[in-house]
């Protein structure tokens, strides 16, 4: 609080204006999603003790819709008489492990590339953009058949060649983001007073780099699950009797007709997983991106 004088000689208080606080809003579906991506994490790594029948046992007829009946039979029944429910929670064990571990693999290596690239330029530069571009110039799809035709179909095989789908897009998104803060001031700076290259990378430029790449990863996450339940639909995938969503629906395919729920419902859940992932990473890109910010 400050005094003035005022114009007949008598003190007048004047008091600092009054901001109010700014109030960020926050959706109700980001919530969802996040909540959806916690149940469907931990049902996979308990799903040994949830009270479900195991994946590969029958529960009831062939082609049973679902039912409030029982929880096995929520979803109801495949082919089998196997249960729905229990196959699309073990399955997520295979989806979001590969999601997962292929797009934190990509996230490291891609990124440490892509810093090196961005950073020191010149032959490192181009070496490294040219096998980027001939990588993302190469049809993702083709590439993951063409690794499970000629390698055992197996969850290592899956996570080989969706990682080196998602290192190129890493390392790019790496390269352009150490591009554009290594011409800071603060880089610079620190660059005049004799910090070495290991300093700068890991103090400047890394956790500037970082939220940008961990913004984008749960995108990318959605991503290598679509790419899985692709490579599973068209056999290539997980082989059987391991479920996964993607080898639900090559199962259900044949009856959609008389039993649509045997594709719809494996479907719904890589529908909303897919889109809660997406949700995530739009939610911790305008969150964390200093880039959106500065």
């Amino acid at each position: 609080m400050t005094q003035t004088q005022a114009p007949a000689g008598r003190l007048m208080a004047v008091t600092a204006p009054v901001v109010p606080k700014v109030r960020k809003s926050r959706s109700v579906l980001v919530y969802l999603a996040f909540g959806w991506l916690i149940a469907m994490i931990g049902m996979a790594l308990f799903a040994n003790l949830l009270p479900l029948a195991p994946y590969a046992t029958a529960v009831g007829r062939p082609h049973q819709g679902p039912g409030w009946g029982s929880l096995d039979l929520l979803m109801g029944t495949d082919y089998l008489g196997r249960s729905i429910l229990s196959r699309a929670i073990h399955g997520a064990r295979v989806s979001l492990l590969v999601g997962a571990v292929a797009g934190l693999v990509g996230f490291v290596v891609g990124g440490l590339l892509g810093m090196a690239a961005g950073y020191f330029g010149k032959r490192l530069d181009a070496v490294l953009r040219l096998l980027t571009d001939a990588m993302l110039a190469f049809p993702p799809l083709i590439l993951l058949m063409a690794l499970s035709s000629i390698l055992t179909p197996s969850v290592r095989t899956l996570l080989v060649g969706l990682t080196l789908l998602v290192i190129p897009t890493f390392l790019r998104l790496a390269r352009a983001n150490t591009l554009a803060w290594t011409a800071r001031e603060f880089v610079m700076a620190a660059r005049n007073m004799g910090a070495g290259h290991r300093r700068i990378l890991v103090k400047e430029i890394l956790p500037n780099v970082l939220p940008s790449l961990g913004a984008y990863l749960p995108i990318v996450m959605a991503a290598l699950i679509v790419a899985e339940g692709s490579l599973s639909f068209l056999g290539l995938g997980i082989p059987p009797p391991t479920p996964s969503w993607g080898g639900m629906i090559n199962d259900g395919k044949d009856a959609l007709e008389d039993s649509p729920h045997m594709v719809l419902m494996p479907a719904l859940v890589i529908f909303l997983t897919v889109f809660s992932l997406n949700l995530a990473g739009d939610h911790l890109r305008r969150r964390f991106d200093r880039t959106l910010h500065d």
